[in-house]
């Protein structure tokens, strides 16, 4: 039975699951595991994976070996910033409408990926063959979507703190517009978007909660019976369990509480 590893290839990057052999590991080591593009290094995240191989659906990479000093320098002197550098001047030279954001060497630099945003669908063969012989290596470009281009440029979201996918987010969940309508959020684009232009993550941080505590809170408009007496229900305050309703034109906030019926009943 193949015992099974987590490894990230970057700090904030996807999980990806490894053949570790016979080879002792523990968090936090570093590995060469062999890929797709070569041998490249990685980081150990889950020392025994709790998942089978044949649930996986995919072939399991294999970890080659623990990491030793020399792997580690040779990950020193990749020269991946002068690889962008050099990709940028091609793209101005070559007038294609891309941004090239990062670079990613293998391990024996044999390979180089080089991750790229753009607007619309852009012909960059031309450009791949270039830097191939410019660089004496195998070139590939892969295309990122706005909310990876944010995570690998990194900024400030609007809450005044690095992006939680610069800092831990290493996995993108879905989000929609109904989860700041069960929060009652300003349904303004500019407000619950982040500066990727999509809806912000955090929307589902805490969206499981919200549908909870709705389900025991009364619809707006319905009536209700309080200790006061029969109520029409003005708004409702989630975070604070609280029943704004108005009893015979008075508005008064209730906890939940003092409501003596359930939802949905009159």
């Amino acid at each position: 039975m193949a015992k099974i590893i987590g490894v990230r290839f970057q700090s904030r990057g996807n999980l990806f699951y490894c053949d570790a052999g016979d080879i002792p590991l523990q968090v936090g080591d570093q590995v060469v595991v062999d890929t797709n593009e070569g041998l490249d290094l990685a980081k150990v995240v889950i020392s025994e994976a709790q998942v089978q191989a044949s649930d996986l659906g995919k072939p399991l990479m294999t970890v080659m070996r623990r990491a030793g000093a020399e792997d580690l320098e040779k990950a020193k002197q990749k020269k991946e910033k002068k690889a962008l550098v050099k990709c940028q001047e091609m793209v101005t030279e070559l007038g294609l409408k891309m941004k090239p954001i990062s670079a990613h060497y293998n391990l024996d630099c044999s390979h180089l990926t080089i991750f790229f945003s753009a607007q619309e669908r852009v012909d960059f063969r031309n450009l791949v063959r270039k830097l191939s012989r410019i660089l004496k290596t195998r070139v590939e470009l892969r295309q990122l979507g706005p909310r990876d281009e944010a995570k690998l440029v990194g900024g400030i979201g609007k809450c005044g703190y690095p992006l939680c996918c610069q800092r831990w987010l290493t996995e993108f969940t879905s989000t929609s517009i109904r989860m700041a309508k069960q929060q009652d959020l300003a349904l303004n684009p500019a407000k619950i978007s982040g500066i990727c232009g999509r809806l912000l993550c955090c929307l589902a941080y805490e969206n499981k909660q919200y549908a909870a505590i709705r389900e025991k809170m009364p619809k707006v408009n319905q009536e209700i019976s309080t200790h006061f007496g029969k109520a029409k229900v003005v708004s409702v305050n989630p975070l604070k369990e609280t029943v704004v309703v108005e009893i015979d034109k008075v508005i008064r906030e209730l906890p939940l509480s003092q409501l003596s019926e359930k939802p949905g009943q009159v």
